[in-house]
């Protein structure tokens, strides 16, 4: 049996209160504290019996294995990803969860996967829901309206779309964009999140009790140099042809893209299929933590191939696999910055990095734990690259844009 801390016996009692009152709960609670486990505990002081748990397809089994270690008898409980919920048959769900919901805040229109929840929670007979995340509304307040618009008796239920939502609640700006007159919903108001204060209960890691340090390193290695003249001769012509395939950057986001897959050594080419073009960092990685259990975060899928190609049957991309061997896991940034724990890594490896400032954020806390005291994290840059630019941006929490690369690209 699981022993709940303090806090978390604490925010079982006060959630149980607020879902119970409202049929609405968003357990905004940072990374590492243990959403998922003080979510099941107030299905189980609720006395639910059937609760479906939508997650990453990552952090499934971790969520398993937190239920059968509380044994929360009588809960029936259903773990689904987001990319399986055209399987979830239409059942009556005492409660419906969400992990990481921020994910679902697309705007101004729906993304897919909000409309898949939206229908599963208005099929499942008007069941309890319960949100969790770490960041509610990371880029923008506006996230808010598509993760709560399924949900009877939300704040903003009486908005029939995101775009009368936004005449209250956003201001909304014109910008030009590629010769486009563009409007831009991002500023959305303060106000959003006063709205949600009676169904949110908001922890923090220091309020945990949380004193870990994360220190950062940058470790650059030399490519090979047909890597820099690839690099050079599309940054002139827009264009590589090969015998067989093509590197096309006919647009400045697609010279953005294919730089920052050429500098860490791999291509995807205008047919689609990708290549490795230089394995030095994977190989760098193998030598500088040769013996040592590893979490390394990859970009690109090509990267990942490279990994493989490095390690052999070294590497991963299995948390259980991880935690119950010594191989290192191998986790897309994206996919594996949310939602699970590497707590048995000795060190996170980057190499490559995000655009995204909450994939910087999020995917460096990885190891983090309550009484885990120092974390180290290294990034894995190509010299004289595309990486160490992005990383100035998202340090600053500041996405890296187009705006961003077309005055770095004079330097690269």
């Amino acid at each position: 049996m699981v022993e709940f801390r303090d806090y978390q016996r604490e925010i079982i009692v006060n959630g149980s209160e607020v879902l119970g009152r409202c049929g609405f709960l968003y357990l905004a609670m940072e990374v590492r504290t243990g959403k998922t486990l003080t979510s099941l505990g107030i299905a189980e002081r609720l006395g639910l019996n059937s609760v479906l748990f939508i997650t990453k397809k990552k952090a499934m089994s971790s969520i398993d294995s937190d239920f059968k270690m509380m044994q929360p008898s009588p809960i029936f409980l259903h773990v689904v990803n987001y990319e399986s919920l055209h399987k979830i048959p239409s059942h009556s769900w005492d409660l419906v969860v969400c992990d990481e919901a921020h994910t679902l805040g697309a705007f101004p229109k729906p993304s897919k996967r909000a409309k898949q929840v939206h229908k599963i929670v208005g099929a499942a007979g008007r069941p309890m829901v319960m949100l969790l995340s770490g960041t509610p509304t990371p880029e923008s307040y506006s996230q808010m309206y598509h993760q709560v618009y399924g949900i009877v008796g939300n704040p903003f239920a009486r908005y029939k779309n995101f775009y009368r939502f936004s005449d209250d609640y956003v201001k909304v700006v014109t910008r030009p964009i590629n010769g486009f007159n563009i409007r831009d919903y991002s500023g959305g108001s303060r106000s959003i999140l006063e709205a949600m204060d009676r169904y949110t209960i908001s922890f923090t890691q220091n309020q945990a009790g949380f004193v870990s340090e994360i220190e950062e390193e940058v470790l650059t290695v030399p490519m090979k140099a047909s890597t820099y003249s690839l690099c050079r001769e599309l940054k002139n012509n827009l264009a590589v042809e090969g015998r067989d395939e093509v590197i096309l950057a006919d647009t400045g986001v697609k010279l953005m893209s294919k730089l920052h897959q050429m500098y860490s050594g791999t291509v995807k080419f205008e047919s689609g299929n990708s290549m490795v073009l230089d394995y030095s960092k994977a190989e760098f990685i193998k030598w500088k933590f040769d013996g040592q259990k590893i979490g390394i975060f990859y970009k690109f899928k090509a990267e990942l191939e490279a990994i493989k190609k490095v390690y052999g049957d070294g590497i991963c991309t299995d948390l259980e696999v991880f935690d119950s061997t010594d191989k290192s896991i191998a986790l897309q940034i994206v996919s594996g910055r949310e939602g699970l724990s590497l707590r048995n890594a000795e060190f996170i490896v980057f190499y490559n990095i995000d655009f995204s400032a909450t994939s910087y954020w999020q995917a460096r806390d990885r190891m983090t734990t309550k009484d885990r005291r120092y974390n180290k994290v290294y990034w894995i840059f190509s010299e004289n690259g595309i990486e160490r630019k992005i990383y100035k941006a998202v340090k600053e929490k500041k996405d890296y844009t187009l705006s961003h690369f077309k005055k770095d690209s004079i330097t690269l």
